[in-house]
């Protein structure tokens, strides 16, 4: 008998466990919150231990975007509240309702809000993820473009895409090395490079630690009308023998598809071939316009690639000889030329700890502006020709006036009459003004 009730309260705590509200059982857990602060916008992350649903809603007087998720609540030693940065000035938890958690986000000003979830990813657990964009604040939309320049002197520009950034960490090192930092670093670097060259001038796509969406990369360097994209990177791979640099351009098929994409949108005059509207063409017309500015980008593409790829591989062993070719998105803008540089491999011991070595970066960004300055020196943009400003050249051991006039497609007769000189002798140290055109 004695047995027989035992047995009977353990079935009946059983049971009692068995229908209990599954939300007591099962609440998702709240373990931590980040945030990366960008130009544009501010990105928070709210990392936790399983799969959400969520509702989202904006409140005014104070500014501030309220997060409702069902089922949760925030781990025990997790603080209630945390300091913010950029456009959220801190974010607050708190209970809603008996099982449901609520989160806030206390704005510098009034803002839109987007949110998604992110499933487990590398070391990265569930995730909420909400941006946060100030109102009145310039959207890197492509329905907004940049009035195209008028011919004249616009100097060279080079759109320069540390890849990765912020939530984003890109590849890691055996040691811990960060491909998003090491990607930042070198763009930085070339950057320098590229605005002490007279005619030129560098805009860093991303310059902090933030994420920037792949599209909104293409859009940014389209909005400075660049004459080139350049994304730096460094590869990863499971087997860490694996080394070298590569440098890609679109493949085929990515440039196919994004052929496609363009026509679909072009009535919304969401790009630009070469500053020509696409919204009043017909679908033939379009697509034939799209087609020579995609084949021009990609020609100039596969040219400048190649230069750089040869100048990396005096300061590293190249993992493919010729360029190579994928569907990056970062790639797709069928107006500019763009490359892909795999710097090296993160994931090999080797290269890892010379991808953080400042000397061994500054000799990489060397090695790849001297591949885009070479490019250049051939091909100049038709915008810089007509009525530009006159150039510069520093004269350096080994130069003579006549090298100098081949180097920049002009006579010697022009280089002594645009710098009044009466013989051919010239200087190291001289400064040389290349006479437009």
């Amino acid at each position: 008998m004695q047995y027989r009730n035992r047995m009977k309260a353990w079935l009946v705590a059983a049971a009692v466990g068995l229908f209990a509200p599954a939300a007591a059982i099962a609440a998702t857990a709240l373990e931590d919150i980040r945030i990366w602060a960008g130009p544009d916008a501010t990105r928070v992350v709210f990392d936790l231990d399983g799969a959400v649903d969520h509702a989202l809603f904006t409140l005014d007087n104070p500014a501030r975007v309220v997060i409702d998720i069902d089922n949760a609540q925030r781990k025990p030693t997790l603080q209630a509240s945390t300091d913010g940065n950029g456009a959220v000035k801190r974010v607050r938890t708190g209970k809603r309702g008996d099982t449901g958690l609520r989160l806030v986000l206390d704005l510098a000003q009034a803002g839109r809000a987007k949110s998604f979830v992110l499933p487990p990813q590398g070391k990265y657990g569930h995730r909420l993820v909400v941006d946060v964009e100030p109102l009145g604040a310039p959207q890197a939309t492509a329905q907004q473009p940049s009035e195209p320049v008028s011919l004249g002197y616009k100097p060279i520009v080079i759109a320069i895409d540390a890849g990765h950034g912020g939530e984003d960490s890109g590849a890691r090192g055996p040691s811990g090395v960060l491909e998003k930092n090491v990607a930042l670093s070198i763009a930085r670097r070339l950057a320098k490079l590229v605005d002490s060259k007279p005619g030129m001038k560098a805009v860093l796509v991303r310059d902090g630690d933030y994420y920037v969406g792949l599209r909104s990369r293409i859009q940014k360097a389209r909005a400075a009308q660049a004459d080139l994209f350049v994304s730096i990177h460094a590869d990863a791979f499971t087997d860490r023998r694996v080394h070298g640099s590569s440098v890609y351009v679109l493949s085929e098929r990515g440039a196919s598809s994004e052929h496609a994409r363009t026509l679909a949108q072009r009535e919304n005059a969401s790009d630009l071939i070469g500053g020509v509207r696409l919204d009043d063409k017909d679908d033939v017309l379009a697509s034939v316009l799209i087609d020579i500015s995609q084949t021009a980008a990609l020609e100039a593409s596969f040219d400048v690639g190649a230069r750089m790829l040869s100048e990396m591989g005096s300061v590293n062993k190249l993992h493919k000889k010729a360029v190579q070719q994928a569907g990056f998105a970062v790639l797709k803008a069928p107006d500019i030329p763009s490359v892909l540089v795999e710097t090296a491999f993160i994931s090999n011991p080797d290269e890892e700890r010379r991808l953080k070595d400042p000397g061994y970066q500054q000799r990489l960004a060397q090695r790849l502006m001297a591949g885009i300055d070479g490019y250049f020196n051939d091909y100049r943009p038709r915008t810089t020709v007509a009525g530009a400003a006159p150039r510069q050249h520093t004269v350096s051991r080994g130069d003579t006036l006549s090298k100098i006039a081949d180097r920049y497609r002009t006579s010697l007769a022009a280089l002594r009459d645009f710098n009044g000189l009466a013989t051919d002798r010239i200087r190291v140290g001289d400064v040389i003004q290349i006479p437009p055109g």
